[in-house]
C-alpha cells in the first residue's frame, strides 16, 4: 500500500513537471489580409469592382501637421512589402506640410486578394479612383520598387494630375524579357507554395548592405503568411503579379513621361526578378543599378537622378535621412 501510493506520488509529480514546462514556440499564422498587423496610422478602405469581383482597397490617408501647404503626396509600395513600410516617409511629409495618401494596391496588404487578371494600368486605375474618392486632383507621386512601375505608368495615364514623379530603386529599370526566360504561371505559383522562412530571409537579405535585426519583421509577416489556410490563395496572387513585372514593361516608355521626376538610386541594388532562373554569367549583367539610373535619367526628359552611395534596395530604410532630404528638397 505504501508503495503504491509513492509510486503514484511520483506519477503526479512526473505529470505535474510535464505540465509545467513549457510548450515550444511556433510563429502565430499570419491572415493574409493582415487584420492582427497594427499600421502607424488609421485604415480606410474603398470598395471596387473588379472584373464583377467586389474588393476592398484599404489606405491610409494621414494629414498635413500644423495647418499644412495644400499639397498631397501619394507613396505606392514595392511587391514584398504593403503601406506601413512607409512609416518615416510619412512622418517626414506630413511634418513639412504634406497630405500623404497611401494605398494597398488590390493584391496587397490589408486589401482583398482576388485570383484577377493583374496590370499596372488597372493599378494606376484604382489609384485614381482612390485619388478620387477623397477629393484630391493634382499629387506628386512616391514609388518604391515594384511601385515605381505603377508610378510611371500613373504618369502616363495622367499626366495632367502629376505634380512631380520620385523614383526610389524601381524594378522595370530594364526589360528582363531580353534576359530571362519565360516561367509559365503555375510554375511562379508552385515557386510561391514552396517558400520556407530561410528562403524568405535570404532574399530579404539581398535588400541591403548591411542586415539590421528589424528588417526581420517583414520577413516574419511573409513566413507567417505561408502558415495560414488561406495561403495558396496569396500564393496565387504573388504569382499573378510576378507575371506581370515580367510581361508589362514600362522602360520602353520612359521618354512620354511628362513630369518632373526625381531617381533616388542605392548604388548597392542589385534586384532583378526572376534573376534565379538565369546562369551566373547572365545574373550578373541584371541589376546593375548604377547604369540603370543613370540611363533611366537620360530617357526621362525632365529627370535629375541622385545616387546614394552603399545603399541598397529600399533607401528610406537604409539611409532615410539622405533619401527625404533629396525628396523634400525635390519636392519644394
Amino acid at each position: 500500500m505504501y508503495r503504491s501510493a509513492l509510486v503514484l506520488c511520483g506519477l503526479l509529480l512526473a505529470l505535474a513537471g510535464a505540465v509545467a514546462q513549457p510548450l515550444p514556440e511556433h510563429p502565430e499564422p499570419l491572415g493574409i489580409a493582415m487584420e492582427s498587423v497594427v499600421y502607424p496610422y488609421p485604415v480606410s478602405f474603398l470598395r471596387l469592382n473588379v472584373d464583377a469581383v467586389d474588393v476592398r482597397m484599404a489606405y491610409m490617408d494621414v494629414p498635413p501637421e500644423g495647418k499644412g501647404n495644400g499639397r498631397a503626396v501619394v507613396l505606392l509600395h514595392g511587391k514584398n512589402f504593403f503601406g506601413g513600410y512607409w512609416e518615416s516617409t510619412i512622418r517626414a511629409l506630413r511634418e513639412a506640410g504634406y497630405r500623404v495618401i497611401v494605398p494597398d494596391q488590390i493584391g496587397f496588404g490589408k486589401s482583398s486578394k482576388p485570383d484577377i487578371p493583374y496590370s499596372f494600368h488597372r493599378m494606376a486605375l484604382h489609384t485614381a479612383m482612390l485619388l478620387d474618392s477623397l477629393g484630391v486632383r493634382e499629387v506628386a507621386v512616391v514609388a518604391h520598387s515594384m511601385g515605381g512601375m505603377v508610378g510611371a505608368r500613373f504618369a502616363l495615364m495622367y499626366p495632367e494630375r502629376v505634380t512631380h514623379l520620385v523614383l526610389e530603386n524601381p524594378i522595370g529599370l530594364e526589360d528582363y524579357r531580353g534576359k530571362i526566360p519565360y516561367a509559365p504561371t503555375e510554375q511562379l505559383y508552385r515557386d510561391e507554395l514552396a517558400q520556407t522562412e530561410e528562403a524568405i530571409r535570404n532574399y530579404h537579405k539581398t535588400y541591403y548592405v548591411e542586415w539590421r535585426p528589424e528588417y526581420d519583421r517583414y520577413v516574419q509577416i511573409q513566413y507567417r503568411w505561408t502558415l495560414s489556410g488561406e495561403y495558396p490563395r496569396l500564393a496565387r496572387v504573388a504569382a499573378l503579379t510576378s507575371q506581370m513585372i515580367y510581361e508589362q514593361p514600362v522602360i520602353h516608355e520612359f521618354p512620354l513621361i511628362r513630369a518632373r521626376t526625381l531617381l533616388v538610386i542605392g548604388q548597392a541594388d542589385r534586384t532583378a526578378p526572376g534573376k534565379n532562373r538565369v546562369g551566373t554569367a547572365v545574373r550578373a549583367t541584371l541589376g546593375a543599378y548604377p547604369e540603370l539610373g543613370r540611363a533611366a535619367a537620360a530617357a526621362i526628359p525632365n529627370a535629375t537622378l541622385v545616387p546614394l552611395e552603399n545603399v541598397g534596395h529600399i533607401p528610406h530604410f537604409e539611409a532615410p535621412r539622405q533619401f527625404h532630404e533629396a525628396l523634400l528638397a525635390f519636392l519644394k
